[in-house]
């Protein structure tokens, strides 16, 4: 999915913390400012989540930073902000949380078409034991490389 755009602000913890089960696209409702700051990357997805609210999808705990060439109309940092799917699509995501241990996580934002839009992912919790798991099968796949790599000077 990163083939044609790449992403401004990306949540790297995600796919350490979580196994990602599905991914999903969406629009995202935004301030003049918070987009000036987006393209800018001044924002953070560490701590943000996505929650179901009266059938609508909110992404809460997103911090974009104050526009800097922003006047007294800039926009508040930690505000939720709503995103947008179609009702079909949020009744799977609210189906798929009712389930114990999955979560909506924010995965990125970036822009498309000139507009900012925001990937985020049905996931499921990983324990400690799979995190080392994965380390271990990263550094060894690292590893591997760099031996083919030597091999072929």
């Amino acid at each position: 999915m990163k083939d044609k755009h790449s992403d401004l602000v990306s949540n790297r913890r995600a796919t350490h913390d979580y196994e990602i089960l599905e991914t999903f696209e969406t629009g995202i409702v935004l301030q003049g400012t918070e987009i000036k700051s987006i393209r800018d990357h001044g924002a953070t997805l560490q701590d943000a989540y996505v929650k179901v609210i009266h059938n609508e999808l909110w992404l809460i705990g997103c911090n974009i930073a104050h526009y800097r060439f922003g006047n007294i109309h800039n926009h508040e940092e930690k505000r939720d902000r709503k995103l947008l799917m179609h009702k079909r699509e949020i009744k799977k995501c609210k189906g798929a949380i009712q389930e114990k241990g999955l979560a909506l996580i924010p995965l990125a934002l970036y822009l498309k078409q000139g507009r900012i839009k925001a990937r985020i992912a049905i996931a499921k919790g990983k324990k400690s034991f799979d995190k080392r798991a994965d380390l271990k099968e990263r550094d060894d796949k690292r590893q591997m490389q760099q031996a083919i790599k030597q091999q072929q000077y």
